[in-house]
C-alpha cells in the first residue's frame, strides 16, 4: 500500500483549524497577548499543536511531566490539562522576558498549584534532575535546538520504561533533508534525529505538524 500524503494546499490549515475543538478563553487570551507583547510569538505552541499536546497528555494521564522550554506557557497549560490526580508539571525556562506572562497565566489557570517553573539553563537542570534519580512519564522538548542531541541522554535517563518524549521543531522548515543547509541548528537537529533513529531503546515517529514533532517512546 502506498503512503498517502495530503496535497500542499494553503486551505488545509484553515480546514483543520475549523474542525478542531477551539482553545478555552484563557489560552486564547494568552495567545493574543503573546502576539502583542513578544518579539517572537511564533514560538508559541498555538491552538492546533496545543490541542494535540493536551490530547496526548489526556491519553497518557501522566503523574509527572517535564517541559524543556516554557516560553509564555501555552504548551505548559495544555500539558497540565491531562495530569493524573495529584500530578505535577515541571517546566524549564531561562528567558526573563517571558516571566511576566508565564507567571500571570499559570496563576490564572486551574493548575497553578501543580506547575513548577525552574528558572535557568536547561542543561544544568536536566543534569541535576538526572543525578537525583527523578523520573517523568512525559517530557516535551522545545528549547535550545542546537543542544537537542546533548540533552538526549539526560532526557532518556529521566524516562522510565514506557515513558514518552515529544521533541518539537525536528523538521526545521524542511532544512533537515536539504543538504544545502549547513547552519548550526540544522546540523544539530539532523544529529538528534539520527541519534533517535539509531537508538534501540526507543521507538519513534516524526509527525509533519507545524515544524515537525517527534514522538519517542522508551522501550526499556
Amino acid at each position: 500500500m502506498e503512503e498517502f500524503e495530503l496535497p500542499d494546499d494553503p486551505r488545509a490549515a484553515a480546514y483543520l483549524a475549523a474542525h478542531t475543538t477551539p482553545p478555552d478563553p484563557l489560552l486564547a487570551r494568552l495567545d493574543r497577548e503573546t502576539h502583542v507583547r513578544m518579539l517572537s510569538p511564533r514560538m508559541l505552541s498555538g491552538a492546533y499543536q496545543g490541542r494535540f499536546l493536551e490530547m496526548v497528555s489526556r491519553m497518557l494521564r501522566p503523574k509527572r511531566i517535564l517541559e524543556v522550554g516554557a516560553f509564555t506557557g501555552y504548551g505548559t497549560l495544555c500539558l497540565a490539562a491531562g495530569l493524573a490526580e495529584g500530578g505535577e508539571v515541571f517546566t524549564i525556562e531561562h528567558d526573563p522576558l517571558t516571566e511576566e506572562l508565564l507567571r500571570k497565566y499559570i496563576a490564572e489557570s486551574a493548575y497553578a498549584h501543580r506547575i513548577h517553573v525552574l528558572w535557568g539553563e536547561a542543561g544544568a537542570h536536566l543534569t541535576r534532575l538526572a543525578g537525583e534519580g527523578a523520573a517523568f512519564d512525559l517530557i516535551f522538548l522545545d528549547a535550545d535546538k542546537a543542544r537537542y542531541a546533548d540533552y538526549y541522554p539526560l532526557l532518556k535517563a529521566l524516562l522510565p520504561s514506557g515513558g514518552w518524549l515529544l521533541a518539537d521543531n525536528v523538521l526545521w522548515n524542511g532544512k533537515v533533508w536539504d543538504e544545502n543547509y549547513r547552519d548550526k541548528d540544522t546540523q544539530a537537529l539532523r544529529r538528534f534525529n539520527d541519534l533517535v533513529q539509531a537508538d534501540p531503546d526507543v521507538e519513534n515517529l516524526p509527525l509533519r505538524m507545524r515544524d515537525g514533532l517527534m514522538l519517542i517512546r522508551k522501550k526499556n
